[in-house]
């Protein structure tokens, strides 16, 4: 028997498909959508269909853009020599957020995992390789996430960028801000300890 109108059905299944999203926060937001007014969903619809038809990868760092190039590596006030490694947009826009990095970007979309059909030429490594080779990089930092594939990725991307002229840079990991040390997990624990610095 079926609950919901069919055009709600095709909605909830719509929305199931995106990532986090499971069939139950689907319904509540297909519900949600539906007691809205009218223009909502127009409005909602549209920006989706505008979606691929503006929205393009960056032809220098890869990240999503409507102009190319995008204004980050349009910027002549950042330092273009310097380029952080991320595995998507969403680690750029948070290291962005702390004001505190100049240089410019690189974006893989996505980390080497063989288990899932995923090797380098799936993402942008052989790009990021051009782009070292060109000259005008000289500081690679790896910011990949320190989970099994971020880690594999940064190793892969260490052997082959150690080869080239560029000083390799990899993201301290360890104790975040504001924790009390007896409850940091022991590999957090050694990656802080391991990635330990000069006191100043």
């Amino acid at each position: 028997m079926q609950v919901f109108p069919p055009a709600l059905e095709n909605l909830i299944e719509q929305l199931s498909q995106l990532p986090g999203i499971g069939k139950k926060t689907a319904t509540r937001l297909a519900l949600n959508i539906l007691r809205k007014p009218p223009a909502l969903a127009r409005n909602l619809s549209s920006a989706l269909a505008d979606l691929h038809n503006s929205i393009q990868l960056c032809s220098c760092c890869f990240s999503f853009s409507e102009d190319d190039p995008c204004s980050i590596c349009a910027d002549q006030r950042r330092d273009g020599s310097t380029v952080c490694v991320v595995e998507g947009s969403g680690d750029l826009l948070a290291i962005e957020k702390t004001a505190v990095f100049r240089g410019h970007y690189h974006v893989l979309h996505g980390v080497l995992s063989p288990l899932d059909g995923v090797g380098p030429g799936e993402i942008k490594i052989r790009e990021l390789l051009s782009r070292v080779r060109s000259g005008a990089v000289k500081e690679v930092i790896i910011a990949t996430s320190s989970t099994v594939p971020g880690e594999a990725t940064a190793s892969y991307l260490i052997d082959i960028l150690s080869r080239e002229p560029v000083t390799l840079t990899r993201l301290a990991c360890g104790i975040p801000m504001g924790m009390d040390i007896k409850y940091a997990d022991k590999y957090t624990l050694a990656k802080a300890l391991e990635a330990r610095s000069q006191a100043h």
